[in-house]
């Protein structure tokens, strides 16, 4: 057990230089994948629930399909699947794009963490009291400024407490990245559980962790709650 701890509590948290892996590969993952879907569902959100079927059927679609399959076998399609078309080999930059697995990685789970979050913005955008539109139009906004000062603010602040469940729900799924190769913190413990053959030690300090980051986003949330939500109370 001191051996594993020892020789592996590095790799655990950072790695070693020149190669990155463990907790700082989980929390990239969890940063890059959420930061990007969060950008991609605030458009999408407003096009969801927006009442030209032009407009809102495509991203239904979207999320439908999304919603509809495991983040599992998306990861597989984007690292395995689209990468055995000869299209995308024959194009230089899709054919160095799908060839890295962190690449796929982060596609897979910005696309899965965005059709999410999509359905909760859109779900706080549909409930803001008809009032405070009327109200709005009343002083001559435009849609842009309705949506940029009225709609998405109050909408984002509504949506805070589901979209906190759905980051950590997406650190959770970090774990999958070991299938795509990337050295994430559960292929940190793989590693060391198949040397050591000490697998609850080896899991275990990776759940810790987990726990750790858990705990700390949970808390972060809270204190954001109690900030931007105070006016419900």
């Amino acid at each position: 057990m001191n051996e594993l701890i020892q020789q592996y509590w590095q790799q655990y948290l950072w790695g070693a230089p020149g190669r990155l892996t463990g907790l700082v590969i989980t929390l990239w993952l969890t940063v890059a994948s959420v930061g990007l879907g969060f950008f991609l569902a605030v458009p999408l959100a407003v096009a969801k629930a927006s009442t030209n079927r032009w407009v809102s059927i495509p991203v239904s679609l979207y999320t439908y399909v999304i919603r509809g399959t495991p983040l599992y076998v998306q990861l597989l399609l984007l690292y395995s699947g689209v990468y055995s078309l000869d299209a995308v080999r024959a194009t230089p930059f899709l054919n160095t794009f799908f060839r890295d697995a962190f690449n796929c990685t982060i596609l897979a789970f910005t696309l899965n963490t965005a059709a999410y979050t999509t359905e909760i913005f859109a779900g706080a955008i549909k409930a803001t009291p008809h009032g405070e539109i009327e109200a709005a139009r009343a002083y001559g906004m435009s849609n842009f400024v309705l949506y940029r000062c009225i709609i998405l603010p109050a909408a984002l602040r509504r949506a805070l407490p589901a979209y906190s469940n759905e980051v950590i729900l997406m650190l959770h799924a970090t774990t999958l990245a070991a299938t795509a190769t990337v050295p994430d913190l559960l292929k940190v413990a793989r590693n060391a559980s198949s040397e050591y053959y000490l697998p609850f030690v080896a899991y275990g300090s990776a759940a810790l962790l987990y726990l750790c980051v858990s705990f700390t986003l949970i808390w972060l949330f809270q204190k954001a709650e109690r900030r931007w939500l105070a006016f419900l109370g």
